[in-house]
């Protein structure tokens, strides 16, 4: 009697990225990560040390920003185990895109909005003439900034 062997081939996926394409991408992607996440902590502690309420937005762009720099881990690690297939890459980038615009949406609205905005205390200045730090945070307080 004969015996019959069943031979399973599996292929792995491979998708050749152009290098130069890929990098400059990458790169723009951790800066701009970087500079979002770093600005957004910055008004974070400016809101503590005025003991100040936190908006929602701050702490959210936090959360987009730390997620695009692990997307970009992710893809690091893809690429060097030469995995990294376009459909990830479409997928993830489509969905940090709408968080982010999301983020710049809300972030405008607070800045330029109808009422209760930025923009709004920008033409008010302290009626002190001495600037000093403490009177010019306390002043911000009142004003709700």
């Amino acid at each position: 009697m004969a015996t019959t062997e069943i031979v399973t081939v599996q292929r792995r996926r491979k998708y050749h990225w152009p290098e130069a394409q890929l990098n400059f991408w990458l790169v723009i992607m951790i800066i701009s990560s970087s500079v979002i996440l770093g600005i957004f902590a910055y008004l974070t502690s400016i809101q503590n040390t005025l003991q100040l309420g936190i908006p929602w937005i701050l702490p959210y762009m936090i959360s987009v920003s730390a997620l695009a720099i692990l997307f970009i881990i992710l893809l690091l690690g893809l690429i060097s185990q030469q995995q990294l297939l376009p459909g990830v890459v479409v997928l993830g980038s489509f969905i940090l895109f709408v968080l982010w615009l999301t983020g710049l949406i809300e972030t405008s609205i607070q800045l330029y909005g109808p009422s209760g905005s930025v923009d709004s205390y920008c033409g008010s200045r302290p009626d002190i003439d001495v600037i000093n730090s403490q009177q010019t945070a306390t002043w911000l307080a009142n004003q709700g900034l």
